[in-house]
């Protein structure tokens, strides 16, 4: 089940959403090294380990070694061209200058391949659009970066003595999502669905993703948990704002705030009424 655009309209172009897509392209292909072994190295030395975070300290040589596999390229490479791994050290760290708390930030702009960065910048615009539009771009943007170290946390939790970095924008986006499902669950979704186009509420599609993490393989080395970390993040802190109006009143943009206590949560368009003063506004794409 693949969205590909909600019908939802928002009232200003979605920058912050946009520069965060062009951010996390770019990274891949200007930043991430296609070189396996420099991809190795540049993996390592830039992304959040769980156990790096639990002991605040860069992984050391034999660490790092242990992980890269026997016989593979970037092992071949690492040992010849550094002797690293030909004599690794258990004290002294492979990448001695490394901040392992900024990795929890960079590792939300890296991905392992097309495919990881092209869903996640589908999702990201589908959804991400509405909830800056609504928080604005400050807000919108410190509650996507919250929302991806949140995700980071949930994972390393589930595995702290992890040597594996966790990379990409999952995490993230999955807050957009959790948030998305509570200030807008019957907004309608353009979907993929098996071989169909179909229109779709937006708390089944993500409803539908949510369940699927808990089904994923560990042997795929996806983070899910990062993923229901975020999704649960976003989900609480969307759920603080609908369900009291004093927060939602400072949260968001001064056109959505919703300051009548009687008024009534449009499910489809949050912060926006189907009709205002007797008359239908212009957004309003229909039924």
């Amino acid at each position: 089940m693949f969205p590909l655009k909600d019908d939802n309209p928002t009232t200003r172009l979605p920058i912050v959403t946009l520069v965060l897509i062009v951010l996390n392209v770019l990274v891949y292909f200007l930043v991430q090294p296609v070189e396996v072994s420099a991809g190795t190295d540049f993996t390592f030395e830039t992304a959040a380990i769980p156990e790096e975070l639990t002991s605040g300290e860069p992984l050391s040589e034999a660490e790092f070694c242990a992980v890269v596999s026997p016989g593979s390229a970037a092992m071949n490479s690492l040992s010849i061209a550094s002797g690293v791994c030909a004599d690794p050290s258990p004290t002294e760290p492979a990448f001695p200058d490394k901040n392992v708390w900024l990795g929890a930030l960079y590792s939300m702009f890296m991905h392992g391949g097309l495919m990881h960065l092209g869903g996640n910048m589908l999702y990201l615009w589908v959804f991400g659009n509405n909830i800056e539009d609504h928080l604005g771009r400050a807000k919108y943007l410190a509650f996507y970066l919250i929302a991806g170290v949140v995700a980071t946390l949930a994972h390393v939790f589930g595995d702290l003595d992890s040597i594996i970095p966790v990379i990409g924008a999952s995490g993230a986006v999955a807050g957009v999502m959790g948030a998305y499902v509570v200030w807008f669950p019957w907004a309608r979704i353009r979907t993929i669905a098996l071989i169909a186009l179909i229109n779709l509420k937006a708390w089944i599609v993500l409803a539908f993703w949510f369940v699927s993490q808990f089904f994923i393989s560990p042997s795929d080395g996806v983070a899910w948990l990062a993923h229901v970390g975020g999704f649960v993040f976003g989900a609480l802190f969307a759920l603080a704002a609908r369900s009291s109006n004093s927060f939602r009143d400072q949260l968001w943009q001064h056109k959505y705030r919703t300051l009548n206590p009687g008024a009534t949560w449009d499910p489809r368009f949050g912060g926006r009424e189907a009709v205002q003063d007797g008359r239908t506004p212009s957004w309003y794409p229909g039924p």
